[in-house]
């Protein structure tokens, strides 16, 4: 289950949720070209990743860092996804300069949480999930009812459906509960820090949903975003129609747009 876009529209740029984007994708392709040589990549991730094992004596340098890693380009394409759709949002909220504190301590607090579940671990730590995590969070608890479009895979079923972000977010942190119970600390991904980053976030974003006036601000906006949806519209494209005869025109192909 894939999240493509909510329907929730802001009223001004996110820059930092643009620029943190910009510098994980930067940094990823600055290691790129020998993410497959072992002799070369474990020493980068021991060096800026973080290993619990190696924490705090040697590598309190990778709390801040590892969330700027990737292990490989879905891993660095999913989180991009993510924080594209619910990050602008959140910054919304926070501000530029509180959106990027609460995305680093949501980021750090998750990387402690997997610390705490796996401290004998010498399997280096990559990944914006658990600072991504907490936007999520965030989100679930001021927009619960947003609509969010999804896309739905089963075996070789494929179908976009739109759903309320509760559901779609409540089921991802149960998942990750679900897993992380199940799997070793030795798994390779890092569901607690998933876990614990959504709670950080969430815990985080409680004064200000507060300060709107709490369960008041519910009410008043019944879950949904304080604001129009985003209309998604089907329209022509510019591509011209090629006659399949002289008596027989194709029919013009469209594609579907984001209407704001």
């Amino acid at each position: 289950m894939f999240p493509l876009r909510d329907h929730n529209p802001t009223g001004k740029t996110p820059f930092v949720t643009y620029g943190l984007i910009a510098v994980n994708i930067i940094v990823f392709f600055s290691y790129w070209g020998f993410i497959e040589d072992a002799r070369r990549i474990i020493p980068f991730y021991e060096a800026w990743a973080f290993t619990p094992a190696l924490f705090p004596a040697d590598n309190s340098i990778g709390l801040f860092t590892s969330m700027y890693l990737h292990g490989g380009f879905m891993h660095l394409a999913g989180n991009m996804l993510f924080l594209w759709i619910f990050g602008d949002n959140m910054e919304e909220q926070f501000g530029h300069a509180g959106f990027f504190g609460f995305y680093t301590i949501s980021g750090l607090v998750a990387t402690l949480a997997h610390w705490v579940v796996a401290p004998a671990s010498d399997i280096p730590l990559v990944g914006a999930s658990g600072a991504i995590a907490g936007v999520m969070g965030g989100y679930l608890l001021l927009f619960p009812k947003a609509k969010v479009d999804i896309l739905l895979i089963f075996v070789v079923f494929f179908r976009v459906f739109t759903v309320p972000a509760w559901l779609m977010l409540g089921f991802w942190f149960g998942l990750q509960l679900f897993n992380g119970v199940g799997a070793s600390t030795g798994a390779g991904v890092a569901y607690w820090a998933h876990a614990g980053g959504f709670v950080i976030g969430l815990l985080l974003t409680l004064p200000l949903w507060i300060k709107n006036g709490g369960r008041i601000y519910w009410e008043k906006t019944h879950g949904l975003p304080p604001h129009k949806d985003a209309e998604y519209v089907w329209s022509k494209t510019r591509v011209p129609a090629i006659r399949r005869s002289h008596n027989d025109e194709s029919s013009v192909p469209v594609v579907k747009r984001k209407k704001k």
